[in-house]
């Protein structure tokens, strides 16, 4: 099984819990904090992925590491599961698959926008504001710079991708001049 889809169950188990327990964000932020905990420690980091530590050993010294770091209750429990059964390898995936479920549970959207030149404030709020209304959904902007689009911008939201981009008017000119 991959483990992304692995990731991905736990990760939803966890949502369920954090949602009955009404502790949602709290929990997200809490994953942050241990993600950012295990990512600037390079002994954590091996402890997460080594497959050759004993799950009772891995999931009493990560427990150890969660409770020193004043990780919750659900937050431990949680983890001691997922260690004992093997998976604590996938924890960043983990973390990555809880936030998106997060983000579809609030309706949130990510927007990945793609720019020749940074963004004003004024042009970010009204590009917000327009995918917003278009999608009927809380957006999220990922901002990116790359010249070659030469002017204008590109938007992708989930499967659908907007090309307001100079290179893409471009490109769709020289298509309808070389087939007429």
């Amino acid at each position: 099984m991959s483990s992304r889809l692995v990731a991905r169950r736990y990760a939803k188990a966890l949502l369920e819990l954090a949602v009955k327990q009404d502790v949602l964000i709290p929990v997200q932020k809490e994953l942050d904090a241990i993600q950012t905990l295990v990512r600037g420690n390079a002994d954590l980091e091996r402890l997460v992925s080594a497959p050759l530590i004993a799950p009772t050993l891995k999931a009493s010294t990560f427990d150890a590491v969660l409770g020193a770091a004043g990780a919750s209750t659900l937050v431990r429990r949680f983890f001691k599961v997922v260690t004992e059964a093997a998976r604590l390898n996938h924890f960043h995936a983990l973390v990555a698959g809880y936030h998106e479920l997060v983000d579809a549970h609030l309706g949130i959207v990510e927007a990945h926008v793609t720019t020749a030149q940074p963004l004003s404030e004024a042009q970010t709020a009204a590009l917000t504001e327009t995918l917003t209304r278009r999608t009927g959904r809380t957006i999220r902007l990922k901002l990116r710079q790359e010249p070659s689009l030469l002017g204008g911008l590109q938007v992708q939201v989930g499967s659908t991708i907007y090309d307001a981009s100079l290179r893409g008017q471009l490109a769709q000119l020289k298509s309808r001049l070389l087939s007429a």
